[in-house]
């Protein structure tokens, strides 16, 4: 497994007052699926030793951690039935267990078992895809993810619902093990909505983590869309003064070869680390966290908005014009 290390941040281009935090020093752990669940976690047992041996507080892991991408199928009648128990499932399990390990904190994602929370009751055999972060006494964050794809090669739509529009939809966590660091955790197709990177800046999140699992595209087998993933995420940092952390999965799990890649970058729109395309990879990198306020002092997004003007954002879908209206 590949070590790719960045443990001296680079200069704060727009710093006027020197920085009052040490740098936070974190990692993520870029792997393949594998059929054998000994493999599997031994594979990523081994990033999260490696990434824990360079000290880093917080490991995080890739979308639907420990299975294999279900959705370049069509879910069936009952698409939820190997989904699994958040507090109790293998996920779970597994993250804790790495955790008290090493008394870190570990990122993973699950196919998240439907639940009844609430009061709440659905008949669609559908779950949640479900980011959650975990110490070595339990569950310190849980996120659900918001936006689902419904594009050939990855029907998520037929597997997972959305994340309810609650108070937790863009929670901004400060776990208290990590310095005091805010961290917001959607996953993967959440990336690429401009929404979503805002409304995480506007809680004041300095990090945003999207669990990842991105690859070709089954209907346009030439098409690399590698480049425009990585811009957007790099984009959405800058426009919000984020680091952005992007773990993805690497190899062919039938009709999808994930492209890995998975990186950091800074509010700067700076790659800190990047893992290679088909490899498995550990990265490490020190964050300057203050650079968000330095970058957001020089180029006040937050405080320039023009909220009165948005009101379209929220207006209800028009599934008629599916890229806009054409007319006046």
């Amino acid at each position: 497994m590949e070590l790719i290390t960045a443990l001296t941040p680079p200069t704060s281009l727009a710093r006027v007052d020197a920085p009052t935090r040490k740098p936070l020093r974190v990692a993520l752990v870029q792997h393949r699926w594998h059929a054998s669940t000994e493999d599997l976690l031994a594979e990523l047992n081994e990033g999260i030793d490696a990434a824990a041996e360079q000290g880093a507080q917080v490991v995080f892991l890739p979308e639907i951690t420990l299975v294999q991408y279900p959705a370049f199928v069509r879910g069936g009648d009952n698409p939820g039935a190997d989904a699994e128990d958040l507090a109790t499932g293998p996920t779970f399990t597994f993250a804790q267990a790495a955790a008290k390990r090493h008394d870190i904190l570990i990122h993973a994602s699950l196919y998240e078992k439907n639940s009844e929370e609430a009061g709440e009751t659905f008949s669609d055999g559908l779950g949640y895809n479900t980011a959650i972060l975990v110490d070595k006494d339990g569950l310190v964050a849980r996120t659900r993810k918001l936006h689902i794809p419904v594009t050939e090669g990855y029907y998520e739509d037929t597997y997972f619902r959305h994340g309810p529009a609650s108070e937790e939809a863009y929670t901004v966590h400060t776990p208290e093990a990590l310095d005091g660091a805010r961290i917001g955790m959607p996953t993967c197709w959440d990336e690429w909505f401009p929404e979503v990177a805002r409304m995480y800046s506007l809680g004041g999140a300095e990090i945003i983590v999207y669990p990842t699992a991105i690859g070709s595209e089954p209907g346009h087998p030439e098409f690399d869309t590698q480049p425009l993933w990585q811009s957007v995420i790099v984009g959405n940092g800058i426009a919000n003064g984020t680091f952005m952390i992007a773990p993805n999965r690497y190899g062919n799990e039938g009709e999808i070869t994930f492209y890995g890649s998975s990186f950091i970058s800074d509010p700067y729109g700076r790659i800190l680390v990047q893992a290679p395309r088909d490899k498995s990879a550990v990265l490490v990198a020190d964050l300057d966290l203050d650079q968000r306020k330095d970058w957001l002092t020089l180029f006040p997004f937050l405080m320039t908005r023009r909220p009165d003007t948005y009101a379209r954002l929220t207006a209800p879908l028009d599934r008629a014009n599916p890229i806009g209206t054409s007319g006046a």
